[in-house]
């Protein structure tokens, strides 16, 4: 028994080691792809130098420490807080629904910030009175969250299950897709270009009061997921099964989604329409670390800031001379990623 028991311990040990040297993969991936996102541009900069105007920031030109620290630094790390917030949204929709096509681009929360800011650029409509320079955000998250509201009161009807808020998100996307349709037919040609480019995506106009923003929201929710670690592990074995652990599984569906929409509807506000990595960066994590949520979570986080980093990188390089839209990318990018991982690891994503 006692030997059992060791070899159990030494088995667990083994298995967080694992996964702590994958998490620290993860990281060192991210630091590497955010030196390159630095780097290219316009001007291109050296490596050596982009790490130096990081940490040693007098042995570089004025010129260099400018581009790389007040110019490209905010767009940079708009990516990476904007791909964990989205991840993590997209990995706890997932588990409380038990399906993996969640994400808040499938659910139409992305959809719903798309149609709201067409409205202000397109016809100058706000849902509220507010500055005109945060009118699209504004207008873009108050619409996401309403659809994240329908949704909820919608599968509070009797008989409602996961598969029936699953179907109700794919009615919103096809909703608001179709609202979009016509404000783009009834715009101008300068509302219509507008609103063409900001449902593409784009990090271009990103800035550090934008990036503190999303990180906010990244700082208040992450500990609450946190500390439902275990319950939402549990998730994954059923809502019987997770009922049966005390966990009260109605309470802790609404909050999750109530969070996630808030996770999800703040970044896309800011930067448009991104919907592929709440999707694959998930996954990603899952083949890599697992369920439990302990190390899943920051996996996910992860993995999704990786991916809208190196699709960075790739808007750069794929047309010389010219940035690519971040949304564009992430498809181009994720999407033969993502059939690659489900065709050789079908039976392990889910």
């Amino acid at each position: 028994m006692k030997n059992q028991e060791l070899i159990g311990g030494q088995h667990y040990r083994h298995v967080v080691r694992r996964r702590l040297f994958l998490l620290a993969g993860l990281g060192t991936a991210l630091f590497v792809s955010i030196c390159f996102d630095l780097s290219l541009g316009p001007a291109s900069i050296p490596l050596v130098d982009v790490v130096r105007a990081l940490f040693l920031p007098g042995t570089v030109t004025d010129q260099v420490s400018v581009v790389v620290r007040d110019i490209r630094l905010p767009v940079a790390a708009m990516a990476v807080v904007v791909g964990a917030a989205l991840a993590i949204a997209g990995a706890q929709m997932q588990t409380i629904l038990n399906n993996p096509l969640a994400s808040p681009f499938t659910l139409g929360i992305s959809a719903a910030a798309g149609f709201g800011a067409s409205l202000v650029l397109a016809f100058g409509i706000t849902v509220l009175p507010v500055a005109a320079a945060i009118m699209v955000p504004v207008n873009a998250f108050i619409m996401a969250m309403l659809a994240a509201l329908v949704i909820h009161m919608l599968s509070m009807r009797r008989g409602a299950n996961t598969q029936t808020i699953v179907l109700l998100g794919i009615a919103m996307v096809f909703s608001f897709n179709a609202l979009l349709a016509l404000v783009q037919f009834l715009a101008s040609s300068e509302g219509l270009a507008a609103v063409v480019f900001w449902t593409m995506g784009s990090l271009t106009k990103a800035t550090w009061p934008k990036f503190f923003v999303v990180s906010a929201i990244l700082v208040i929710v992450l500990p609450v997921f946190i500390r439902r670690a275990w319950a939402m592990t549990a998730m994954r074995m059923g809502d019987d099964k997770a009922a049966s652990f005390g966990i009260r599984v109605g309470r802790l569906r609404l909050e999750t989604m109530l969070l996630v929409s808030l996770l999800a509807a703040i970044p896309v506000s800011f930067v448009g329409t991104i919907g592929f990595v709440g999707l694959v960066g998930p996954h990603i994590a899952r083949l890599m670390i697992g369920e439990d949520q302990r190390f899943f979570l920051p996996a996910s986080a992860l993995a999704g800031a990786l991916l809208l980093s190196a699709s960075s990188v790739a808007s750069k390089t794929l047309i010389s001379g010219a940035i690519l839209p971040i949304g564009i990318v992430t498809s181009l990018v994720g999407i033969p990623f993502f059939v690659s991982l489900v065709l050789t690891n079908s039976k392990k994503l889910w």
